[in-house]
């Protein structure tokens, strides 16, 4: 059935009473619909560019994969709420590795929960928000919504991102919308899902420096954030906020990261959450209700996974290939007609604007339609255009789609010739 902004959403065969419709995230849409039509995860005919995850395989350079898992008798049991300790205490040495020598102030096991995923790590972070105002970008990463209107301790309002300015927001404007809506968190994703686009540098400094003296949290999904194009190949740049935190247990700065993207590993749902230790007791708190506890056997696999040289072995080896394959992507969809108003800095996504193309392929829900019939999936832009509540009545984005260059080259290949296959039909 329709829904006020337009998407289109599953129905109940019958009214149970007491339920509501509760809408699929827009990269599990996606693909329930490709499965209808006979798509299944390796299916040599399909091409997944709807695909929110990185291809796990090896790649040239990286670490050896993770190819059993030997379970420790103790591991049967449940694990504490916040995580394993020796986890916890890795994650935040990671941390002090990576972004952190020269501060003193450091992050301990103290600074950090374990959960079951980024969403479930994201969860228990919302779950624990006071009443407040919450703001939140849009586009960005279609789970917010159902998140962000899961819970009604909180508001959320939307700070809309504008492509002449690049899907970029300026410290001047932050600084203007934190003051002009009484802000006292802020949730973004950087590298953002879907643009790609990054705050780095001085400019991420900025970004951490304003959060402090405004007293506004900012809950930062760095997800992506070894998934970096800026600067030279050979640079093996990691992005964090990390970096630009005086005080780690008084700055009001949570981080979400996991193994999903960083590592390649999004079947383990591993995640974790770093900020100051108060937080962490509550987002703790907060799982003692949700969840209890992520899953035990994997976070002892984890642990060797979070050394500083392996990181940097497989982060290499990710910007070589991924690089690769988002030039590979942009070049091939350009001569296409679509347009990349902003190239994607990091991330793995290219958010194209597909309002030049032939109707009805100008509509991202019918361009995606029409690539089910050429066994290829996109994602429509409207799923990013982050709702919660459907408090706004017109949807944005319907001109535009994100196309993944998560998946191996092949199916890259295999999904570019597919879609340049359809423009043609309708050109």
């Amino acid at each position: 059935m329709g829904c006020g902004n337009g998407r289109t959403m599953d129905t109940m065969d019958q009214v149970i009473p007491g339920f509501r419709q509760v809408p699929r995230t827009g990269v599990i849409y996606v693909m329930h619909e490709a499965a209808q039509l006979g798509f299944r995860y390796g299916h040599p005919e399909w091409a997944n560019l709807g695909q929110g995850s990185p291809e796990t395989g090896p790649l040239e350079g990286a670490p050896p994969r993770v190819d059993h898992l030997d379970i420790a008798a103790g591991s049967h049991a449940y694990g504490p709420i916040e995580g394993d300790r020796v986890l916890r205490q890795k994650v935040a040495d990671l941390y002090n590795s990576l972004y952190r020598k020269d501060k003193e102030s450091q992050y301990s096991y103290e600074n950090v929960s374990i959960a079951g995923g980024g969403r479930l790590a994201l969860t228990r972070v919302v779950a624990a928000l006071d009443n407040i105002n919450l703001g939140h970008f849009i586009p960005d990463y279609t789970a917010y919504e159902e998140l962000l209107s899961g819970f009604k301790t909180f508001i959320p309002i939307p700070i809309l991102l504008d492509a002449g300015a690049g899907y970029k927001i300026s410290l001047a404007a932050l600084r203007h919308e934190i003051l002009g809506h009484g802000f006292n968190a802020l949730l973004m994703s950087n590298p953002a899902n879907p643009t790609g686009q990054l705050a780095e540098g001085n400019e991420l400094k900025a970004w951490v420096k304003t959060a402090r003296e405004l007293r506004c949290t900012l809950i930062l999904d760095e997800f992506y954030s070894h998934y970096i194009y800026t600067g030279s190949p050979s640079d093996c740049k990691m992005v964090s906020a990390a970096a630009y935190v005086d005080d780690v247990n008084a700055d009001p700065i949570i981080i979400v990261d996991g193994l999903t993207k960083n590592w390649r590993y999004p079947g383990w749902r591993v995640s974790w959450t770093l900020g100051p230790k108060s937080v962490i007791e509550a987002i703790a708190s907060a799982g003692s209700f949700l969840d209890g506890g992520a899953n035990h056997p994997f976070q002892h696999e984890a642990i060797k996974l979070l050394d500083p040289e392996v990181t940097r072995q497989e982060t290499r080896a990710i910007q070589a290939a991924f690089r690769l394959k988002r030039d590979y992507v942009l070049e091939r969809i350009n001569a296409m007609g679509v347009e990349v108003e902003s190239d994607p800095e990091g991330a793995f996504y290219v958010w194209a604007n597909l309002s030049k193309l032939p109707a009805p392929l100008n509509d991202g829900l019918e361009f995606f339609r029409a690539g089910l019939e050429h066994k290829v999936i996109t994602v429509p832009g409207v799923f990013f255009d982050v709702n919660p509540g459907r408090r706004r009545p017109r949807a944005r984005y319907q001109h535009y789609c994100r196309i993944s260059f998560g998946p191996e080259m092949a199916s890259l290949v295999r999904g570019m010739d597919a879609l340049e296959a359809m423009i043609r039909k309708h050109s």
